[in-house]
């Protein structure tokens, strides 16, 4: 019965508000430290007596603090969510939109090249030999120093708007695809290849039969850290262009005049952004193995019980 109620929801989800509210009571003693000399500054300039309570209470409510206090990141949240009309250039989900698109546009470029790399790798020893070692070291250079280049040679080459973003997410999103496919085609036993050959089947009917199974648990972990790092690079994509909208547009304002509010909601729109696209890889590999006739998790068979 012990065993049971520690993995149920409910046994799952007192430990997760545990850290939560740990988290909550370290960001609000964050902001009342990080926020406290410029408190009792702006008190002392206003003529008013700067005791603890009142520099207490100012560091929870500043206007451009250091470290902004929950409650002021959930307002500005709710205020840029509900409270502005899509299509405003405040409204977060009008950012949030101009990013998405360019991430899914990225994603699906960079995972059908990483497939494409993959089979060509497991296939061919030379592909392997050749272009394994540039495939790594094309993630060793910074993608802040990366992307600015992309962007200007493609706008010399009149290729502006949504296309240079997707292919800085792509640069992110192929690497961890093209590597765990590689790992996944790869692990069928040498004996389960062998034995298709005996049935004469061919390299075809070995990747769609045998190999491309295999490689689908290896697939959708791939796909969900691409996805999150696709995210990424359009974000950082959106800084060297100067774009007026997407949420990399939204960090790069809110750091020109200084409103940390602003760019703290942009982080957390991104973050709950990135679990969303995250959670839509995972119910996609649900669905999958629903297809493929899987079990689902936790359902004991008959014969076992």
């Amino acid at each position: 019965m012990m065993r049971k109620a520690a993995f149920s929801p409910h046994g799952r989800a007192l430990p997760v508000m545990g850290v939560v509210l740990a988290l909550l009571a370290g960001w609000y003693l964050a902001a009342l430290f990080g926020n406290w000399n410029g408190a009792a500054d702006a008190l002392a300039r206003a003529g008013a007596i700067p005791d603890a309570e009142k520099i207490a209470a100012a560091t929870m409510a500043q206007e451009r603090p250091v470290v902004p206090a929950p409650h002021q990141v959930v307002s500005e949240l709710w205020r840029s969510i509900v409270g502005m009309p899509l299509g405003s250039k405040r409204s977060l989900l009008t950012h949030a939109w101009v990013t998405l698109s360019a991430t899914l546009m990225g994603f699906a470029i960079g995972s059908l090249l990483g497939i494409a790399l993959a089979v060509a790798i497991v296939h061919l020893r030379s592909v392997e030999a050749s272009l394994m070692p540039w495939i790594v070291a094309s993630q060793s250079v910074p993608i802040l120093a990366v992307a600015p280049i992309i962007i200007v040679a493609l706008g010399a080459a009149g290729l502006t708007g949504l296309l240079p973003k997707a292919v800085i997410a792509a640069y992110l999103c192929f690497f961890p695809v093209t590597v765990g496919m590689v790992k996944g085609l790869n692990a069928p036993d040498r004996i389960q290849r062998d034995l298709m050959r005996t049935y004469s089947a061919s390299r075809g009917q070995i990747l769609a039969r045998l190999r491309w199974p295999a490689a689908l648990p290896y697939l959708f972990a791939s796909l969900k850290i691409a996805v999150a790092a696709s995210l990424v690079g359009t974000i950082v994509a959106e800084l060297p262009t100067g774009a007026q909208a997407g949420l990399g547009a939204r960090l790069l304002a809110g750091s020109y005049y200084g409103q940390t509010i602003q760019i703290w909601a942009a982080l957390f729109a991104a973050a709950a952004l990135s679990a969303l696209l995250v959670q839509g890889i995972g119910l996609a590999e649900a669905a999958t193995a629903r297809a493929l006739g899987a079990r689902p998790a936790g359902r004991v068979p008959r014969s076992a019980r």
